[in-house]
């Protein structure tokens, strides 16, 4: 074991512990996933990457933390989803449920429990958490008109109900909440609505339900929220709260007329569910249950002690039930804790348009694990990198790619890489004795052991892209420290030099195989073998005494000690060729394809004419000599147009798809013996024929051969 000769600050500075965070307790959920699909990246990005990060983070500096996730398999999209397969909604959670745990487990996601609303547990949880608040008298009952589709016998919950959202306008609104503007409300708010399966305008029909007063609760609220977690809660969570709550809170439906779901367990629930907004958020309270019966612990503490801290990890389209409906339920309940915090994230796009499980716009996480082998890493990273922490962003193939190149490659790997190889090159593999330390290794011993508290500040906070940029600073550090002392040239002349070298490098390799792991699991474990530190691997050498902790890095004066025996180097990551990038993008470009043919919409064909009808036409070519601008309209152009037997004046709408001095000389097809109309004060003597492109833009219908003569009539 060698002694360091340390500067008297490195003491002082150690004995200020980290910033300790309020309690050892933690419960940290995942917004449930829709068992209708699989999952991409929109989902990773806002909401499992970011709590994963944070829950393995707070393990690493000895938290107690209850880490639970599950599928949502209730609710209208999984009855539209089974609708459109042919199959039952039972087969079609079965199904997507085993795609969602599978995937969570292959990319890393380390839940303590993954667990799925229509477990027999859930089941049980959510109707005694019902039946708890009934029997409390906190719910009102109301017999009132719902939207109902009399072709389909069927009322109009949530999504089989679109129209126009009352507050932003949008016209595809759903029936409980907004995509648009996140706003969520009843079907019965909608503006024109159509049901989503028939197209039929429905009617109103008497129907009973039940009611949560939100506005019972809402004094208690703004002290709770508006008060209490001003200064806490991200700006984004806390501005859409007060929106919601300066409007005015009105009593929510906590049940449904539908067939799938848990069915009401009071008397005269009879055909009715609870909403999927009720029983949703109750998993995360059975998941526990469930883990705690498989595993034996006890769950409650992780629920009901008010040493607990809980944390709701969502998107920003799960705000109000997660910061209103969901906390007044448990207020009402009132034996479980409140949420401390519920740090959401915008929404992430692909390739500058919006993610869409509906057009296949997205990247899915399975295929993703199939096209890239044992890259987790690398999609972790990026999606850290680029997270909607306070705005929507953007993920692109060729910013993956360059990330992947240009940062995990050329400054993690690459310092790595230099590390290992030399050691094994001059010593064997064996960590070598410093020799004596210069103010250059002490500084970036200093700087070492002060990352945990910089990366720690910043998790804290919920700023995973600061805390991912601070970690790659690490990286950078022992790559600029490498560059600077140059051993491989040192090592002909100074040989001892290059022990203190090489040492103090491995003791930043060490700190990174430590302090990645939050972000960068696989690469963490991969680290730890190559140096051969990591617990419960059968090369761990007895020099390191145990597993290295977060704190650590701060407070042991080495971290991998002299005569420690490290193995042989492997690349941590590996480049990623323009082949495969191309690759993803062609995929994605034939979806764009198929989405184009899908959306365009043909008009049906109008009724049928005679022959004589069509023989009436007197449709010729021409070309266009004159093209002017209407003034003061946004579309109309005045030609003047040689159709052969004369040259006449035709007003057409083209001025939005062409301009006026770049259609001079053009050849036309032309409706000549329409009847004359005045537009604009212009009488206009034929019509221009034309077409519609995919993107909306008008096109002519003319020959493509310039030898037609004007006057040639179609026939």
């Amino acid at each position: 074991m060698v002694f360091l000769l340390l500067p008297i600050d490195f003491f002082e500075m150690n004995t200020t512990k980290n910033p300790a965070l309020p309690a050892e307790r933690y419960t940290i959920t995942t917004a449930l996933i829709y068992a209708n699909g699989p999952i991409h990246i929109g989902h990773l990005a806002g909401v499992h990457v970011p709590a994963d990060i944070y829950a393995r983070y707070l393990r690493a500096i000895g938290k107690d933390v209850h880490f639970v996730g599950g599928s949502d398999e209730h609710g209208v999209p999984i009855t539209i989803k089974a609708k459109k397969e042919g199959i039952t909604p039972q087969e079609v959670v079965d199904k997507y449920h085993k795609m969602l745990k599978d995937s969570f487990e292959e990319f890393g996601i380390s839940f303590d429990h993954y667990s799925r609303t229509s477990a027999k547990i859930h089941h049980q949880t959510a109707s005694d958490f019902f039946k708890t608040l009934y029997d409390k008298g906190k719910f009102i009952e109301e017999t009132n008109m719902q939207l109902y589709d009399e072709e389909a016998q069927q009322f109009l919950a949530d999504r089989f109900v679109v129209g126009t959202c009352p507050k932003c306008g949008y016209e595809e609104s759903y029936g409980d909440q907004c995509e648009n503007c996140g706003t969520s409300h009843n079907a019965t708010d909608l503006i024109n609505p159509k049901s989503a399966i028939t197209g039929n305008v429905p009617s109103l029909k008497e129907t009973k339900h039940w009611y949560l007063p939100l506005n019972e609760y809402e004094d208690w609220l703004k002290e709770w929220i508006l008060i209490g977690h001003k200064n806490d809660w991200k700006p984004n969570v806390y501005g859409q709260v007060k929106s919601w709550i300066d409007d005015g809170l009105r009593p929510r439906a906590v049940t449904r007329d539908l067939d799938w779901g848990i069915p009401v367990p009071v008397p005269g629930g009879e055909g009715k569910v609870l909403y999927v907004w009720f029983d949703a958020p109750i998993g995360y309270i059975s998941a526990s249950k469930e883990w705690a019966e498989k595993t034996g612990n006890d769950w409650e503490p992780y629920w009901k002690d008010t040493t607990t801290k809980l944390f709701h990890f969502i998107g920003k389209d799960n705000i109000v039930f997660h910061c209103i409906i969901f906390p007044a339920m448990l207020k009402a309940e009132g034996s479980f804790i409140l949420p401390e915090n519920v740090p959401a994230n915008e929404f992430l796009n692909l390739e500058n348009d919006k993610i869409s499980t509906s057009r296949n716009w997205a990247v899915w996480l399975h295929e993703y694990l199939e096209d890239f082998p044992n890259q987790q890493d690398v999609l972790r990273y990026t999606l850290t990198a680029n997270a909607p922490e306070t705005k929507d962003n953007n993920f692109t193939w060729k910013d993956f790619q360059a990330r992947n190149n240009n940062e995990l490659v050329a400054i993690f790997g690459n310092f790595i890489n230099r590390v290992v190889v030399l050691t094994n090159k001059y010593y064997d593999g064996i960590v070598p004795t410093p020799t004596g330390f210069t103010d250059t290794d002490e500084e970036t011993l200093a700087q070492l052991r002060k990352y945990p508290q910089i990366i720690s500040k910043s998790i804290q906070r919920y700023r995973f892209r600061e805390a991912l940029m601070e970690l790659m600073n690490l990286a950078r550090l022992g790559n600029k420290y490498l560059a600077d002392e140059e051993p491989w040239k040192v090592i002909k002349e100074n040989p001892e030099r290059v022990q203190t070298i090489l040492f103090v490098a491995l003791q930043i390799a060490t700190g990174l195989s430590v302090l990645c792991e939050p972000f960068l699991p696989f690469t963490s474990k991969k680290l730890k073998k190559i140096l051969r530190f990591a617990p419960n691997d059968s090369v761990t050498l007895s020099t390191v005494e145990g597993p290295l902790t977060w704190n650590d890095i701060t407070t042991k004066n080495v971290l991998l000690p002299s005569s420690h025996q490290i193995g042989n180097a492997e690349l941590l990551f590996s480049k990623i060729e323009d082949a495969a990038i191309q690759q993803q993008l062609d995929k994605l470009e034939a979806t764009k394809l198929t989405n184009e043919v899908t959306d365009k919409t043909v008009e049906p064909q109008k009724e049928t004419i005679a022959f004589e009808d069509f023989t009436k036409l007197d449709i010729r070519i021409g070309t266009i000599l004159e093209a002017v601008k209407i003034p003061k309209t946004k579309k109309l152009l005045r030609l003047k147009v040689d159709v052969g037997i004369d040259i006449r004046t035709i007003v057409s709408g083209i001025a939005e798809s062409f301009s006026a001095e770049d259609i001079i000389g053009r050849k036309v097809t032309v409706l000549c013996n329409l009847a004359p109309r005045t537009l604009r004060g212009v009488e206009s003597q034929g019509m221009i024929l034309m077409t519609e492109t995919p993107d909306g833009k008008l096109a002519f219908v003319a020959p493509e051969n310039d030898d037609v003569s004007n006057g040639v009539k179609i026939s």
